[in-house]
């Protein structure tokens, strides 16, 4: 491994908090022009995607040591959020991306950190072959890393499903048991030989997410491009905490999205209820009313992920056992309630609107198909579960990326 940031640096360097925010509310409108005939067309963001990571935005989390911003997690919602609006299946390609750059700063070498850090800061990319289906559960991971024959590197086989960004990545971390049945990543180059690819996602939601099935055949795997990512649950860290927070403000965006498309036909096209006596559909008492029931709920979604964002800054500061527990706890919350309001409005959009708003021109069931679509990442009646048990029990939630 090198460091060869230095002669091929793509990516503009984000140096703060407030460049980050300010660089996503610039580069939003850019990615939300299209958004929804891509969405009709399943037209991957190809260029898109590239002036993403471009703007910087994917290197915010790179530890100031390696010569990244480290935004705080408040910031890192914030963008996510301010993208997720604009398109919500590119607010969600990165996800993968973030969570493996916390991997490494978590467990990688000093000699990974070094090489994968400057990669990120690149520009370079991550996707992700985490995820299989047909097991028992999301843990039971079949994909399997073994030594090679030749006694250097080792050699990875496996299948794996909803590949989120994998088709636009440079590079496919890859979940996997290691000979000790314990859970490794490895690094692989999207061109290594033997790593297929497939785009077969066909999702009715988040269809632009890039993601497909990812075949992975004899793939030699140099032994630095593989991380202990065991590690970061045996221990308290904040590994979870970041990799939920970034799925809650997906759903933020996607309810805020709604929102303002609600707020927009409702001003411009809904006819007024003809027992309202109103001149306009604005007017409507009880149209106003639930457009404010909505706003509320829009509000304390976005106030809770903050606050999450919070819980999981102190938690880096001093990460013991408590502090990491309760970012957990405060993330849980958080996902819980964005995925109530992302379903609640964009479901309610039709109602208020009214039937015109179901027209095929304006496309505004993306809204309610990413939402449902993305909400089921992971079940949130298990957030309500692991919320109540701590606050009534004392009972800290179990250490896995779903919590």
């Amino acid at each position: 491994m090198t460091s060869v940031i230095s002669n091929e640096q793509k990516a503009h360097l984000i140096s703060s908090d407030s460049e980050a925010i300010a660089i996503a509310h610039e580069i939003a409108p850019k990615l939300a022009k299209e958004a929804s005939q891509r969405d009709q067309q399943r037209q991957l963001p190809v260029e898109e995607i590239k002036k993403f990571s471009e703007s910087g935005l994917w290197g915010i989390t790179v530890p100031k040591d390696y010569g990244g911003a480290f935004v705080s997690n408040v910031t890192l919602a914030e963008v996510v959020k301010i993208i997720s609006e604009a398109d919500p299946s590119i607010g969600q390609i990165p996800q993968n991306h973030l969570y493996m750059v916390e991997a490494l700063r978590l467990d990688g070498t000093e000699e990974q950190k070094r090489f994968f850090f400057d990669l990120v800061l690149q520009g370079k990319r991550f996707g992700n072959a985490f995820s299989e289906v047909g097991t028992k559960s999301v843990t039971d991971v079949q994909t399997r890393l073994v030594r090679s024959s030749s006694g250097s590197g080792y050699v990875l086989n496996g299948r794996k499903f909803y590949s989120s960004g994998a088709l636009l990545a440079d590079w496919i971390p890859v979940v996997a048991k290691n000979e000790d049945d314990q859970t490794i990543v490895a690094f692989v180059e999207r061109d290594a030989e033997g790593l297929t690819v497939i785009d077969d996602w066909s999702s009715f939601g988040q269809r632009t997410t890039a993601s497909g099935t990812t075949i992975l055949e004899n793939v030699q795997v140099p032994e630095e491009y593989v991380i202990p990512h065991y590690l970061a649950f045996e221990r308290p860290t904040t590994m979870g905490a970041i990799a939920q927070i970034i799925q809650a403000a997906v759903d933020v965006g996607i309810a805020s999205a709604a929102l303002k498309d609600t707020i927009d036909f409702v001003r411009n096209h809904t006819r007024p209820w003809i027992d309202s006596d109103v001149e306009r559909g604005y007017e409507d008492p009880l149209l106003i009313y639930q457009v404010g029931e909505l706003q509320i709920k829009l509000h304390a979604a976005e106030a809770i992920l903050s606050r999450a964002g919070e819980f999981i800054d102190r938690a880096i500061e001093d990460m013991t056992e408590a502090n990491v527990a309760a970012a957990s706890i405060a993330v849980a919350e958080s996902k819980a309630l964005a995925a109530e309001a992302a379903i609640a409005t964009t479901n309610k959009l039709f109602e208020l609107a009214g039937t015109k708003s179901t027209l095929n021109q304006f496309n505004y069931d993306r809204h309610w198909r990413n939402a449902r679509t993305h909400t089921l990442h992971d079940p949130a009646r298990w957030k309500y579960y692991a919320v109540g048990n701590y606050h009534l029990n004392g009972v800290n939630p179990p250490r896995h990326p779903w919590l």
